[in-house]
């Protein structure tokens, strides 16, 4: 660059330059998601959260699903085998979107098709992924229960042999993608010790009942699943996985997915605040002249850019050499809750505006909060690292 060569202007939602890690792939794959997000989702995302419904569930999973979205980072059965940062730039940007729309995404790939391609069957895996990635069915994952959720060793929901069958009972809670689902992928305890159970939602004996009065994740569908003597062939039960390893291992994929997640929640909230400091006009000129406004501006694109140089990190490890779970942990505790303080700041800078449907910042702010404590509460995760650094057990 010669001195009479203009520098570059900075971009205001990427000082560090953290653009130029990513490769010319990697960008296609955000910009893709992107502009599915711009035509079949931003315009409508606040109508559903407004209504707590998301009446197009189905036609958003088919059409995810042809890009290729669902169970993107697994290989084979229709899957797209694309890579950790890929996952989790995709991640970025539908949560950019909504809280709601990730949760759809990340239940299904990471959860329920992870589970089934990770411990089931061959037929478990022929008859339900190439389905699944297409988005012509749709799974949920079977852990939390009513009075069991950082402590899923507690479940009550229970299987037991009845000749060569399995027979289930108990209940679910706070499940997404529930009422809508083909397939569940149910944890129950048995004389074995906790097992996974491969359910289609016609099974007699399950029903699932849309959880309603929810002021987070409205724009998603969750609900409470109940067994009440499902009966299953012995070919239901994922065959070798025994134990809280396998949910856990599944729950560690989502958490993943959450880490670069939030910080699209984050950067959609910093990007309304930025752009309401220029246009807000109080004494005489744009706030976001004044010294307090851009310190809180400061501050919302410092953690930004932590948080995804974070997730960045995280994802290119997951690519080479894989992720220890305090790893995971330490990256959702940290974004999510950073990712809720850039939200509450930014609705400060639009005052009364914050709190309005018209932008998108409380409803960021009101997801994160569901956010912050699912698939792990800050205290859990907070547990986990302490764990990591002190070889000492706190949890009991």
């Amino acid at each position: 660059m010669t001195a009479k060569t203009p520098r570059p202007k900075a971009d205001p939602l990427d000082l560090a330059g953290i653009d130029d890690l990513l490769s010319p792939e990697e960008k296609a794959v955000r910009a893709a998601v992107r502009q599915v997000c711009d035509t079949s989702i931003d315009p409508y995302v606040a109508d559903w959260f407004e209504s707590g419904e998301l009446p197009v569930v189905r036609e958003l999973a088919k059409e995810l699903g042809s890009l290729g979205l669902l169970g993107m980072h697994l290989e084979g059965y229709g899957c797209a085998g694309m890579s950790a940062v890929d996952y989790g730039l995709a991640c970025l940007e539908l949560e950019a979107s909504d809280s709601g729309i990730r949760s759809l995404v990340s239940v299904q790939g990471s959860l329920a098709m992870y589970a089934i391609w990770r411990f089931g069957t061959e037929e478990h895996k022929q008859q339900w992924l190439p389905r699944m990635a297409s988005g012509d069915a749709i799974g949920c994952f079977g852990l939390t229960e009513p009075d069991h959720g950082s402590d899923p060793a507690g479940m009550r929901t229970r299987a037991r042999r009845d000749g060569a069958d399995w027979v289930l009972d108990g209940s679910k809670m706070w499940i997404t993608n529930g009422s809508v689902s083909d397939v569940a992928v149910v944890w129950a305890e048995t004389e074995e010790g906790v097992r996974g159970f491969v359910v289609p939602t016609d099974t007699p004996g399950f029903t699932a009942h849309t959880i309603k009065h929810k002021m987070s994740l409205r724009a998603s569908v969750t609900s409470e699943l109940v067994l009440d003597g499902v009966r299953l062939p012995a070919d239901a039960v994922f065959p070798e996985v025994r134990g809280l390893r396998g949910p856990l291992s599944c729950l560690n994929e989502a958490r993943y997915g959450i880490v670069w997640g939030a910080m699209g929640a984050a950067r959609s909230a910093f990007r309304t605040a930025l752009a309401y400091a220029g246009e807000r006009a109080q004494f005489g000129r744009p706030i976001g002249g004044f010294q307090l406004t851009q310190a809180k501006l400061a501050d919302m694109a410092v953690e930004l850019t932590n948080g995804t140089l974070l997730a960045m990190h995280l994802g290119r490890r997951k690519d080479a050499v894989g992720l220890r779970p305090e790893q995971v942990s330490l990256g959702k505790l940290n974004n999510v809750s950073k990712a809720l303080e850039i939200c509450r700041t930014a609705r400060t800078i639009l005052g009364a505006n914050g709190i309005s449907l018209e932008y998108p910042v409380i409803r960021h702010m009101n997801n994160l909060e569901s956010v912050l404590t699912y698939e792990g509460t800050p205290e859990m995760h907070t547990l986990i690292i302490g764990q990591a650094l002190t070889g000492q057990d706190a949890f009991r």
